[in-house]
């Protein structure tokens, strides 16, 4: 491993380890999940039932494999807005971090990573699972679909980090970054299709979501794992991805480079 990438390696693996001690919080948060995944599927089932066993290319099946993939990701997927790096920039901690010889980015990133990709062990696969055994969904029965799933989720973990990250970075103009966190974490969830798919929205509604980064946290990274989007299609939605890791990597750096040349610190 390259000496650029080894310190944010140890930093990734340092996020997995701190977050492997919380092992009653991550029980906590599968039981969460379980709970709530049978309150939303009773009602997204009704919903398909009633309007005649198909709504918007969901039938019961794929709407369960929605539900519980949603469910499973909560975990590690940030919609709330939060993250240490805002209360780094009011302690004043953030200078240290330009001190260091790597990127306060990347830093953050690969702590916050590793966390969210331990997450999925205790929580987000058992909240699969327990989907899968007690109330059934449609999964693809060929690997190509779980591969590319497995990436688009990966990168869809980091595009909400990179966001988030964003967020907080305002930080370095504002003295409480709370309003934006709070605000950020209703319009993402939503977006993001943690209430209902994407698909469900009126089509004026549907293009706005797309023109946001928050599909490619949640709802792209399900349709391709269940296999409802495959082939070309899936393949696009990840093309896509990528594009909005790119436009929020690279707001966070600018961010960062322009609160650098704003900070300043007082304190001995």
């Amino acid at each position: 491993m390259c000496a650029t990438v080894r310190p944010y390696w140890r930093l990734f693996v340092a996020g997995v380890r701190q977050q492997s001690t919380y092992r009653l919080a991550a029980l906590g948060g599968l039981v969460t999940n379980a709970t709530f995944g049978f309150l939303k599927a009773a009602m997204l089932f009704a919903t398909v039932e009633a309007a005649g066993g198909e709504l918007r290319g969901y039938d019961v099946g794929a709407m369960s494999a929605y539900v519980w993939l949603s469910q499973g990701l909560l975990g590690s997927v940030n919609l709330n807005g939060r993250t240490d790096f805002a209360d780094r920039i009011k302690s004043g901690d953030v200078a240290v971090d330009f001190a260091r010889p790597i990127s306060p980015q990347g830093a953050a990133l690969a702590g916050e990573v590793g966390r969210a990709v331990f997450t999925l062990v205790p929580r987000g696969l058992p909240s699969v699972a327990i989907g899968a055994l007690v109330v059934g969904m449609t999964m693809p029965t060929s690997p190509g679909p779980y591969l590319l799933g497995l990436l688009s989720l990966l990168v869809g973990i980091v595009i909400s980090h990179a966001t988030a990250y964003a967020v907080n970075a305002c930080g370095f103009w504002l003295v409480e970054t709370r309003g934006v966190q709070v605000l950020y974490m209703v319009v993402s969830g939503f977006l993001a299709g943690l209430f209902v798919p994407v698909a469900f929205f009126p089509s004026w509604l549907l293009r706005i979501a797309e023109a946001t980064p928050f599909p490619s946290m949640m709802m792209y990274p399900i349709d391709i794992l269940s296999g409802r989007i495959h082939g070309p299609s899936a393949t696009g939605l990840f093309g896509i991805q990528l594009g909005w890791l790119l436009v929020t990597l690279a707001a966070g750096q600018l961010l960062t480079a322009a609160g650098r040349r704003r900070l300043e610190v007082q304190g001995g």
